[in-house]
């Protein structure tokens, strides 16, 4: 006779029955016991003495639901998640095959499917992952050496959550600023510039360079400004762009928090910085998520340069916006009015200090320039003269020289045409577009800016 080995309430079902059929007892108190009615009571006696305790078994127990998914399926899923999107979660995964390859399971089947064979989401938890080591530990007792190193190898390690903070009451009354360095697409690390709102997690600014850089910065603003208008504060890192200035130079264009400060002055927005994480969790805890989906989607679209990604960024903000995001609340919007283009291509400009040379020109970036006005006529001061020069963020340079604006021309090397060998056509004169002298661009202003910044940061030293 073979061992019948029955569950909990399957073994509460045969002793009641069995004391029941033993002892002639009373079978409405059995079937309030076992909350059936008197018929399943006799249709269990029944089977009790024709089965005996066999008879108690689920009639399903050990076979397959017709539901259930085949083994080669499971191994499909599997190689299509190692192959092709081994760097999603579990989630992300789930919905690109629905939409990518028109395979539609629910998240708790890939969930199964995945775990089953040792495969967890970057995002697993570190209780998870605790739970399976504990359960690890038994299977290893008894596999050989080579069994183990592939299970051990399949454990990911969990990421830390950043602490929560009360969200702004109000759209644009904070937003969060920063920049990480990543293996976003192909085999280079790069550079992603993010600005996030506080009060509604909308992501209002994306822009992918080498390093981060001012112009990365300037790029984000850019984007704020022309799109939303201006915030009332940002927070960012102390840190790298936004330090005060570089030991060991003297050039003020390197002095990228003045720069990035004072264009904040302009606008009048307020700026503060932190190197400590705790100081913007949100735009940390943005990075965590684009660092698990977008990577896969510059990849699946085959980006391969910085000009694409940042081209791609445009329509995936409006994507992950409208799925992690907060609906904007037009009656809690605190932003300014938007600025228009040219004043935004001004204020987000390079200012640096020059002085004339003997000939009568200034050198910038290691290329020599000279002075031209509207009508395209070349300006000469005499050397000593000192001057600011202005690289906009379309990247245009000017120059301001005692309250007057300048363009500037590029001095080469060697003439690209010969007066006396070679045709030249006759040029109509055109006038050049210089802006109108607008307050930013006063040395008087941006001098005072400069010294209430190192003041400050004496203050901060000491």
């Amino acid at each position: 006779m073979r061992k019948v080995d029955l569950r909990m309430n399957e073994e509460y079902k045969y002793r009641i029955i069995k004391k029941l059929v033993e002892t002639n007892g009373n079978k409405k108190r059995a079937a309030i016991k076992l909350k059936r009615s008197v018929r399943q009571v006799d249709r269990m006696i029944a089977g009790y003495k024709e089965f005996g305790k066999e008879f108690f078994i689920h009639g399903n127990r050990g076979k397959k639901p017709v539901t259930a998914l085949t083994e080669e399926f499971k191994t499909e899923i599997e190689l299509l998640y190692l192959n092709k999107y081994f760097d999603c979660t579990y989630t992300s995964f789930k919905e690109y095959l629905d939409t990518r390859e028109n395979i539609h399971l629910s998240i708790d089947e890939v969930r199964v499917i995945l775990r089953d064979r040792c495969i967890f989401s970057p995002r697993t938890h570190k209780k998870t992952l605790k739970n399976y080591r504990k359960r690890l530990e038994e299977e290893m007792k008894v596999a050989n050496e080579q069994e183990k190193k592939k299970i051990q190898a399949k454990i990911v390690l969990a990421q830390e959550a950043h602490p929560r903070q009360p969200r702004c009451q109000y759209f644009g009354e904070e937003l969060q600023m920063d920049a990480c360095i990543h293996i976003w697409f192909g085999n280079v690390k790069t550079a992603l510039h993010a600005a996030i709102d506080d009060s509604t997690g909308q992501v209002v600014g994306l822009y992918f360079d080498k390093q981060e850089t001012l112009n990365g910065y300037y790029n984000i603003t850019n984007q704020i400004l022309s799109k939303y208008g201006i915030p009332y504060l940002i927070k960012t890192d102390k840190r790298t762009v936004f330090e005060y200035k570089k030991k060991a130079s003297s050039n003020l264009e390197e002095d990228t928090f003045t720069q990035y400060g004072y264009a904040c002055k302009q606008l009048g927005i307020h700026i503060e910085t932190s190197s400590v994480p705790e100081f913007k969790p949100r735009v940390e805890r943005l990075f965590e998520t684009l660092q698990q989906k977008l990577p896969q989607e510059l990849r699946l679209a085959n980006i391969s340069s910085i000009d694409e990604a940042n081209e791609f960024l445009g329509t995936y903000i409006k994507q992950f916006n409208n799925k992690f995001a907060l609906p904007i609340n037009n009656s809690k919007n605190i932003f300014e009015k938007q600025p228009n283009k040219e004043k935004i291509n001004l204020i987000l400009a390079i200012l640096s200090k020059r002085v004339v040379d003997s000939g009568h020109s200034i050198k910038y970036n290691n290329q020599y320039y000279r002075f031209i006005n509207k009508f395209g006529n070349p300006i000469y001061f005499n050397k000593g003269t000192k001057c600011i020069v202005i690289k906009s963020l379309d990247g245009n340079l000017y120059a301001t020289v005692d309250e007057r604006i300048f363009a500037l021309e590029k001095i080469s090397e060697i003439q690209a045409k010969s007066e006396n060998f070679d045709e030249i056509e006759a040029e109509q004169k055109r006038q050049i577009y210089i802006p109108r002298m607008i307050h930013p661009w006063k040395a008087k202003s941006f001098e005072e800016f400069v010294k209430n910044q190192k003041h400050r940061l004496e203050e901060d030293v000491a």
